[in-house]
């Protein structure tokens, strides 16, 4: 028994987790995958890694800015990208950038430095979702390493994508109000594939190129040397990520192999022909990568039958700044339906 459940680990699910906590309610995070930070995810490769999700953090206002400077302060982010290059007319153009921070132990230390001291039950899959005796319960998969009981909370606070969402809540539509479903059904994400290739040496470009955007019309739409991010590596190690048209053709498919290579081909065409050869290469489906159409409110909530509230980088936008107010507000707005307890500011230091 808690006083909220948090269902996901990624950074709205953290951000409110860690306000709620603050205010001395007993919080839970339930999160499926065994790592943190949803799509600000690291793939831990033989001698590197990779951040085949969010590729870097920049600041796009109050709260990422806050993040920014507290884990550069703490050197868990470094500055990483100064010049872009797009893809223009077939050729590389270098295009000056806004600075962008990444960490050179992987993108996902960030979630890892926000979830310091809550509890997080990871490679806990919540299959069912149900009201019973005012408070909520949670059925998690079965697993035979991990004997943990159901969960039950007197809050709920879901940060999953809003698809995955509404399948734990449907079976609830008969107490959960018919607006509330509709919000929540007219989410939609837009899916990307991400290949991770590695190669057996460091290739050295002039001028130095460590990210690639491309146009709207191509297949790919970013291409990073993730290398360049951790200079002591000694081999080169690239991430190209795919449009969501491209993606969409592969959304079903087991096999992704073939489609990364065909991305590392098409971006081998750019005069960078040692993409074409990795030594190794895994290929990523995210299914939900981008919100395309994001819910306009920083939250969804509904009191009926229970205090629940839907939050993530699908509502208010689509970017990390949005995660982050969003998972604020969710704190918030539990907050005001459990004890209305003093809530401070957010503050990343504490």
């Amino acid at each position: 028994m808690v006083d909220i459940a948090v269902i996901g680990a990624g950074l709205a699910g953290l951000v409110c987790a860690r306000q709620l906590q603050q205010a001395g309610y007993r919080v839970v995070v339930v999160e499926k995958s065994r790592g943190l930070g949803g799509r600000l995810a690291t793939r831990r490769l033989q001698n590197s890694c990779a951040d085949h999700g969010v590729r870097y953090l920049e600041n796009q206002g109050e709260l990422s800015q806050q993040l920014i400077k507290i884990l550069s302060d703490r050197h868990i982010l470094n500055p990483w990208l100064a010049t872009v290059h797009q893809v223009q007319n077939s050729r590389l153009r270098p295009m000056p950038v806004s600075p962008r921070y990444t960490a050179s132990a992987g993108i996902t230390a960030v979630a890892k430095f926000l979830a310091a001291d809550l509890e997080v039950w990871r490679g806990r899959r919540v299959v069912a979702i149900a009201p019973t005796a005012n408070r909520w319960e949670l059925q998690l998969e079965p697993a035979a390493d991990k004997p943990i009981p159901n969960l039950r909370s007197r809050a709920l606070v879901i940060t999953i994508p809003a698809p995955q969402a509404v399948a734990l809540i449907e079976p609830l539509a008969s107490a959960v109000s018919t607006s509330f479903l509709e919000k929540l059904r007219s989410v939609e994400f837009e899916p990307c594939l991400s290949a991770i290739a590695t190669y057996s040496t460091v290739y050295q470009q002039e001028p130095a190129i460590e990210a690639v955007t491309f146009p709207q019309n191509s297949e790919l739409t970013w291409l990073s040397v993730e290398s360049s991010k951790r200079p002591s590596d000694r081999q080169s190690v690239v991430v190209a990520q795919s449009s969501p048209e491209f993606a969409q053709r592969y959304l079903e498919i087991a096999d992704l192999r073939p489609a990364g290579q065909h991305l590392l081909a098409q971006a081998a065409q750019l005069g960078l022909p040692w993409l074409d050869m990795p030594e190794s290469l895994q290929v990523h489906r995210w299914r939900y990568a981008f919100a395309s159409r994001p819910l306009p409110d920083r939250y969804l909530k509904t009191l009926n039958p229970l205090p629940l509230v839907c939050s993530g980088d699908w509502c208010g936008g689509r970017q990390i700044e949005d995660a982050l107010q969003s998972g604020a507000a969710a704190a918030i707005a539990i907050n005001q339906h459990l004890n209305d307890r003093p809530l401070s500011s957010v503050n990343f230091s504490c």
